[in-house]
């Protein structure tokens, strides 16, 4: 087998480099897997929740950056405002399972087929993966981005607003009726294809973002393979490369992530109007809005990620591997 360019055997010819697909055994794979993407997913998203309100505010008129967001959603909304929505978002663990099996089988089935270069492989797998896992989860993320931002206090001029673009009865309401009015208004609005607004956008968004991570995931593993001192530990190689890829990925799609936000909370037209109107309001802007959170976010997740998934991979190698995979 072949993996980043490079054997998928290590130099000594003793331990594997890469867990494969069809050296694990699925029934420790998925449910690790599971539990592995929500511990993350429970730390991570006051960053996803931070992102969301500063992309989608005019310039910087309610946060200044990450620091002052969080500062400002603890002081008024206490340190559950850094969670709203955070349920409904939940259920992206769902699509997290159906993500990764993608990734793994268009992985596996491109070696099959004799494509030798991982980075080509995981470009393929990452696009493929990301494509489905939308699909699945673009209408909870709706719902949960309208939760995120309900409430949030807006300038107006010299006026003040409140983000409510629904017009929801939310004060002193639980969440999950929150939700169900969101759900409804969504319906009523745009029917069925308002849970899909904003599809299109994701799909550009995530898409290329999921594709170029886990090509330059690999392509970074690669080049630290070459320089690392002898016995250095895989794992440790790919805890360096993943948030390296990470950061990469973010500069070069920042401003695909914006329109996609503004699609889905503000209800802006298509992509190409919301483009121009958010390049009317930011110019070059749009390259760093919200690049502080995602930088953040990425890295951490970046990082915890690959220290879970591919810890969960050795966990759950099978047998007949075991003595051959390498931490």
């Amino acid at each position: 087998m072949e993996s980043l360019g490079v054997p998928n055997i290590d130099s000594n010819g003793a331990y594997i480099r890469t867990i494969e697909w069809d050296m694990m055994n699925k029934q420790k794979f998925f449910p690790l897997s599971m539990l592995s993407s929500f511990s993350i997913r429970c730390m991570l998203y006051p960053f996803t929740l931070i992102k969301t309100r500063i992309q989608i505010q005019k310039h910087s008129e309610v946060y200044k950056g990450t620091f002052d967001a969080f500062h400002k959603i603890v002081k008024h909304e206490g340190a559950g405002g850094l969670y709203k929505g955070f349920w409904m978002s939940a259920f992206q663990l769902v699509s997290g399972i159906f993500y990764i099996t993608t990734y793994e089988n268009v992985r596996h089935f491109l070696q099959q087929r004799g494509v030798k270069d991982s980075r080509v492989r995981a470009l393929a797998g990452g696009a493929c993966a990301s494509l489905v896992g939308q699909t699945i989860i673009v209408p909870f993320d709706i719902i949960s981005q309208h939760m995120m931002v309900l409430g949030q206090i807006e300038k107006n001029g010299r006026s003040k607003v409140v983000v409510n673009p629904l017009n929801i009865d939310y004060q002193g309401r639980k969440k999950p009726q929150i939700a169900l009015d969101i759900i409804r208004n969504v319906y009523k609005m745009d029917g069925f294809k308002g849970f899909y607004r904003g599809y299109l956008a994701s799909i550009c968004a995530y898409v290329p973002n999921s594709a170029l991570w886990w090509s330059f995931y690999h392509f970074y593993q690669e080049q630290l393979a070459r320089f690392a001192p002898e016995g250095t530990s895989t794992l440790l190689l790919q805890c360096i490369a993943a948030p390296l890829g990470g950061v990469t990925t973010v500069v070069l799609t920042n401003p695909l992530d914006i329109v996609r936000a503004r699609l889905q909370v503000q209800r802006a037209g298509n992509f190409g109007h919301t483009f121009r109107i958010l390049w009317k309001e930011e110019q070059f802007g749009i390259f760093t809005k919200g690049l502080s959170p995602r930088f953040f976010q990425s890295v951490i997740f970046s990082f915890t990620i690959i220290l879970g998934y591919e810890s969960v991979k050795r966990f759950s190698v099978t047998e007949e591997y075991k003595n051959e995979v390498k931490w």
